[in-house]
């Protein structure tokens, strides 16, 4: 009976024992099973790879920062990272991946830009992984595409065609000059002498009408004397109107010829008065001297309205017609300007400068511009009409060849060769090749045109899948 009982409490003293066994096994496994939850939990969420600012601005730090305010970077984990170089070796899909069926990998090309390409993953010579290409990225239409991350860090930007006037300045030089159509002569038309000058001398203005010398002359006494017989006679018709006539031609003022007719009396010396307004060029006229016909005895020009002559290249020609807008900067008159319209251009080109002449007429009231002053011309060149047109610095010439780059969206990028137009105010003209409203890069075009020239040279060296760096066992035998 004792023999039992001591058998029974052997018994449960084993049983409690396991049980405590079993506790403490369960007890020790539970610190590495909670440590292996955490870490499939901190696998899911990616430990933190850099820290950006909290405010979304493009400033990055690999270190834990502040901001001035006081707060603090926001940490970004690995799985939350945008992904800016997608060429990195981290890029490289799993079997699991491509057979998901959301991008299949064509092949892989060499990281190094070499023409090199593999349809399976590997390593070059360095140790760098061999870059993914996808299915879509190498269309043969021959655009390119770019990530979100080369777009930001090239600062490519895009602005669409739109219509808009072509304006650009010529700026050339020219000179005063004279209206030759506001210049006269003063000359007689008959042999006679010079009694007396008047009070002018070179550089006066003079008006019109006002007396510049007396004149006698044998001539015009006979003509006066037989004007006041025909007067006096009472002659009518075409004998008084003969007699009269005689005295015009001989350039007589009507002053004169009034005065005769009024006197009854003949003058031995004329008064010879101003033809017009304007300042003494030329005074050639002294006192007692004798003058023949067509000689010049003053030379009186109207500066009211002078004309400037402006010497255009050769190349600017073609940009300018008659009542272009001019704007004249004197350089003798500091902060003065005036606006006239081209008038005329001349037919001939000047041999020696290879310029053209165009001529401005001015208005010139206070006589401010004076003949052979020198001024600085803006020549307000192109059409009125809008045209379609795309800043210069989306323009691509190589000096044969025009084109631009036509942003087609989701980083997708086509070049397009184009015709251009005109040029001015920072934009030029494109007369073929684009549309209104298609979107063109205006900035770091030449970076995305180097990147298109690498693909397509990639595209030639190698097809995708047709060869590889890795020689074969052919290849390798001696």
């Amino acid at each position: 009976m004792n023999r039992v009982v001591a058998l029974g409490a052997a018994a449960a003293i084993i049983a409690a024992a396991s049980a405590a066994f079993s506790a403490g096994e369960i007890l020790r496994l539970e610190p590495f099973a909670h440590v292996a939850t955490s870490s499939a939990t901190a696998a899911e969420v990616g430990a933190t790879i850099y820290y950006q600012d909290p405010d979304g601005k493009p400033f990055y730090s690999l270190s834990p920062k502040k901001t001035p305010d006081g707060r603090d970077w926001r940490s970004v984990p690995a799985s939350a990272d945008v992904g800016f170089d997608e060429d990195a070796p981290a890029a490289m899909p799993s079997a699991t991946a491509v057979g998901s069926g959301e991008r299949r990998v064509k092949y892989y090309r060499n990281p190094m830009g070499l023409p090199d390409t593999s349809p399976t993953p590997k390593k070059d010579s360095m140790g760098m992984d061999y870059i993914a290409v996808y299915e879509g990225e190498d269309i043969d239409d021959g655009s390119v595409k770019l990530s979100p991350g080369k777009i930001q860090r090239s600062g490519a930007k895009s602005e669409p065609v739109v219509r808009q006037p072509i304006r650009s300045i010529v700026r050339a030089p020219g000179v005063v000059k004279e209206d030759e159509r506001r210049v006269s002569v003063v000359a007689l038309r008959f042999e006679g002498f010079v009694e007396s000058v008047a009070n002018v001398t070179t550089g006066d203005h003079v008006h019109k009408g006002q007396p510049l010398m007396n004149v006698y002359s044998p001539a015009l006494s006979s003509a006066a004397a037989e004007y006041l017989s025909a007067v006096s006679a009472g002659a009518t018709g075409k004998d008084l109107k003969g007699a009269r006539r005689r005295l015009e031609n001989l350039a007589t003022p009507e002053p004169a010829i009034k005065e005769l007719e009024r006197t009854r009396e003949i003058s031995l010396s004329i008064p010879w008065l101003a033809p017009q307004d304007g300042e003494i060029l030329e005074r050639n006229a002294v006192n007692g001297m004798r003058a023949g016909p067509g000689d010049v005895l003053f030379r009186i020009a109207d500066h009211q309205v002078v004309w400037v002559l402006i010497d255009v290249a050769e190349r600017d020609l073609p940009q300018i017609t008659v009542g272009t807008k001019v704007t004249i900067r004197p350089r003798g008159l500091a902060g003065r300007t005036f606006t006239g319209e081209v008038s005329l251009i001349y037919p001939h080109l000047m041999t020696q400068t290879r310029t053209a002449r165009i001529r401005v007429e001015l208005p010139n009231p206070d006589e401010a511009l004076r003949p052979e002053m020198y001024v600085d011309a803006e020549v307000e060149t192109g059409p009125p009409e809008p045209v379609l047109a795309v800043p210069e610095s989306a323009v691509l010439d190589s000096g044969t060849r025009q084109a631009i780059l036509i942003d087609k969206g989701d980083g997708r990028f086509e070049p397009r060769e184009v015709k251009l137009g005109r040029r001015g105010s920072g934009y030029v003209e494109i007369t073929d090749g684009v549309a209104e409203g298609d979107a063109v890069v205006t900035s770091a075009n030449f970076l995305i045109d180097a990147e298109s020239n690498l693909k397509a040279a990639l595209k030639g060296f190698a097809e995708p899948g047709t060869q590889s760096s890795e020689p074969s066992a052919k290849e390798t035998r001696p």
